[in-house]
């Protein structure tokens, strides 16, 4: 996602995406489906098997199982359209003196975010036991974030090249060579932990976790900690030249002031937002979680019970925090979960559609869905109560600042698909996603609440993967709500 505000389809002109548009081009215009399912009128917009980046037999069975198995044959094909496209056009997969290692791009941009490329590779966790290649891709991913955490803990974004210096070189904040952006977010520091501890859980291998992993979990404790601000500002600063004021930092670089409640500061959002009051929400709730996922591990290791100690430590500081501090009172919902504070009684009560959010914090198994504070919250964020929740002819859902007024995330629609026990509202949200693809048979960043031609980024990987995540979980537990 980071400062793609810059990148949207202007951008797509790099070699890469070129090439890529073309493929997907020629597809669309000479290939048909030959599966005998009936997709004939849905031309094959997916890259031919003999150019994608890597295959999994799990995944291609599962393609193959849910198209042979659904009626509404236009899901079938944004399925099998969708849900390998982290595989086919993303991943670069290498072994070094036989240790995999894994570079994720976000797709049209040749970079790797540490969130978007553990959200991309996790819904493949699940096949990851019996599938051994696509176990490896996943591990080198896990090992590969490691190296770029030691590199700079506050850097959310990174170069497969680690001599690389981008077009973000000259922001005024300690930027080094390898780093593409340099934006610190607290998620970008728990999504490989989520990826680390649901890799151990799934695999019940333990192969990439060593003395490197652990030094990049102590460097996560110590950044949080750093971030408390309890004693002073810390290291971190960040400010950049640009017309767009949510890309830099005031107060030189710092942010806004904090009262050190035990929080931790993100100075963006997942969204590469900057954030107003510098406790954002939705990534304590994870930070949390995250601590005490990677201590169960350690304790399962028998290793560092010193480290671990701290790591639960931290996390029952800021739970007690977030309790104390980001509950409000609202007049029409009752009890919510703020979206910002800033620890002097400032609030700022929204939802953005990027995750970690306040909608998607059970998905990251941050909260329990029937929490009532979270019910109430959710109820809130789905509402015209939040200032980022647009409705139109072409669909409803929740945006954010980042690309501007009335535009839709389908990742929000996602999120809300999953959040939901009630089998209404999670078709609803299938058949608005099903309808947001334009005509080119993948999932978009965001589309116009009344014109779903009227999209950014062709070639977003992740939400892509996010969509065949939800189409697979319903078509294994409630498959009748996709005929």
């Amino acid at each position: 996602m980071g400062s793609r505000n810059q990148y949207r389809l202007k951008y797509m002109h790099r070699r890469s995406f070129l090439q890529q548009s073309s493929l997907l081009t020629a597809g669309m215009l000479t290939s048909k489906w030959t599966l005998g399912l009936g997709l004939e009128e849905f031309p094959s917009v997916r890259v031919p098997a003999k150019d994608r980046h890597f295959s999994s037999k799990s995944v291609e069975q599962a393609i193959k199982l849910f198209q042979s198995k659904i009626k509404d044959k236009e899901l079938a094909w944004l399925f099998g359209n969708c849900f390998p496209n982290t595989l086919d056009t993303t991943v670069y997969y290498s072994e070094q003196g036989g240790i995999p290692d894994t570079y994720v791009i976000t797709g049209d941009i040749d970079a790797m975010w540490l969130r978007d490329s553990s959200a991309q590779v996790w819904p493949y966790l699940q096949f990851a036991k019996q599938d051994k290649p696509l176990n490896k891709l996943i591990q080198g991913l896990v090992r590969h974030q490691v190296k770029c955490v030691l590199k700079d803990p506050y850097a959310n974004a990174f170069y497969g090249d680690p001599n690389k210096q981008g077009e973000w070189k000259t922001d005024k904040t300690d930027m080094l060579p390898g780093v593409h952006e340099r934006k610190w977010e607290i998620d970008s520091l728990c999504y490989p932990i989520r990826l680390a501890y649901h890799y151990w859980k799934a695999t019940e291998e333990r192969s990439p976790f060593d003395n490197q992993w652990k030094d990049s979990i102590r460097l996560t404790l110590k950044t949080f900690k750093e971030q408390q601000r309890k004693e002073g500002l810390g290291p971190y600063h960040f400010q950049r030249e640009t017309p767009h004021p949510t890309d830099s930092l005031p107060m030189a670089g710092y942010g806004f002031p904090v009262n050190p409640v035990g929080l931790i500061c993100s100075a963006f959002r997942p969204s590469d937002d900057a954030t107003i009051f510098p406790f954002l929400i939705p990534s304590n709730f994870f930070a949390v979680t995250s601590l005490r996922q990677a201590a169960e591990m350690l304790d399962a290791f028998g290793e560092e019970q010193q480290l671990s100690a701290e790591l639960q430590a931290l996390a029952n500081e800021v739970e007690a925090a977030i309790q104390k501090y980001a509950i409000v009172e609202h007049e029409k919902f009752g009890k919510i979960y703020a979206f910002e504070v800033d620890g002097f009684g400032g609030r700022y009560l929204m939802d953005d559609a990027n995750v970690p959010s306040l909608l998607g914090l059970p998905y990251l198994g941050a909260i329990d869905l029937n929490d009532p504070i979270y019910q109430n919250t959710r109820k809130f964020v789905l509402s015209d109560a939040n200032p980022y929740f647009y409705k139109g002819k072409a669909g409803e859902g929740i945006g954010g600042p980042h690309v501007g007024k009335d535009m839709i995330w389908p990742m929000s629609i996602v999120m809300r698909a999953f959040t939901s026990t009630d089998e209404g509202e999670v078709k609803h949200c299938i058949d608005m996603l099903k309808n947001s693809h334009g005509g080119k048979g993948f999932m978009h960043e965001s589309f116009h609440k009344e014109d779903a031609t009227n999209f950014t980024r062709s070639w977003f990987a992740w939400t892509n993967t996010l969509f065949g995540e939800l189409l697979w979980k319903v078509f294994n537990e409630k498959s009748h709500l996709l005929t």
